[in-house]
């Protein structure tokens, strides 16, 4: 293991960062990502481990990037709990932390558009205008500064991954984008950093978004698509805290729209639901 000092490196400088990662290559070390915004949870950390049994060498980024954020208010909220977080990364023996500042990534603003057709038209780029473009741009210059042979996204923010698969298939960037299976806690609901800001109550109820989602994914083989909708929305509808912002079934492959399953075709049934004040989303496979 390459370990300058034989401790976790924690950087805030991207010439920093190039450095340690150059000295790390230079010893012929295979080098794994996985990129964060902080509030570090156990589906982050089963990034670390996977990346750590993969790799050589493992980075993991910190960084709330404001430019993919529609709203303000929720930029101000997201959680930074950075002690905790850097101490959780140690534990796990995490080779280099890179923590920079806004002023550091962005130093002018960044004005890179790309264009992604329907992938960045749908269920979170249709509610969240510009968020894709905004995670596009942090995760090439993350890419830029790090060089993974590997990086590894959750499976719990798919259109995301579809998204970044298609951006380094689109710029030909030299890293394997692995994903991993979403974590999800004991009673099913899946691991998200928004989690901690749920009340007790909140909390109690959130799983309902699971079950109702396992539901739909075994009713597909017996109803079509309206009736399998109508009966996710009348499994919410029973909790009047929670309202559905979207909730669609696409085609795994370019997150189209599904008017009919298919056996030959795997589907995804994608949804994120307010609860209380919280957006929590999720996701199941639909595989007939």
């Amino acid at each position: 293991m390459f370990n300058i000092l034989n401790k976790m490196n924690i950087t805030k400088t991207i010439k920093e960062t190039k450095e340690i990662i150059k000295r790390a290559k230079s010893k012929g070390l295979s080098t794994g990502f996985v990129p964060t915004m902080g509030a570090l949870h156990k589906g982050h950390l089963e990034l670390i481990r996977k990346a750590k049994n993969e790799n050589d060498f493992v980075s993991c980024s910190i960084f709330v990037n404001p430019i993919q954020f529609n709203n303000k208010e929720d930029l101000k909220k997201y959680p930074r709990p950075i002690e905790d977080d850097i101490k959780k990364l140690e534990e796990l023996a995490c080779d280099l932390v890179f923590i920079p500042s806004v002023e550091e990534m962005y130093p002018e603003p960044d004005t890179t558009i790309y264009n992604f057709g329907n992938l960045e038209k749908v269920m979170e780029g249709k509610h969240r205008p510009g968020h894709f473009n905004g995670v596009a741009v942090v995760v090439k210059k993350l890419f830029d500064i790090v060089e993974p042979g590997r990086s590894y996204f959750g499976e719990k923010d798919f259109q995301q991954l579809a998204i970044i698969k298609a951006l380094v298939k689109k710029l030909k960037m030299p890293v394997e984008i692995v994903p991993c299976p979403t974590i999800r806690e004991k009673d099913g609901l899946a691991m998200s950093s928004r989690n901690r800001r749920l009340t007790a109550d909140e909390r109690e109820i959130a799983p309902v978004i699971y079950m109702a989602l396992k539901d739909v994914s075994k009713l597909a083989s017996g109803k079509n698509v309206k009736e399998v909708k109508d009966y996710y929305f009348q499994q919410l509808g029973k909790y009047p805290q929670m309202k559905i912002e979207y909730f669609e079934i696409s085609n795994i492959e370019d997150l189209s729209p599904v008017e009919k399953f298919e056996k030959e075709k795997k589907s995804i049934a994608c949804t994120a639901v307010f609860l209380g004040k919280v957006r929590l989303i999720d996701n199941v496979i639909i595989n007939l």
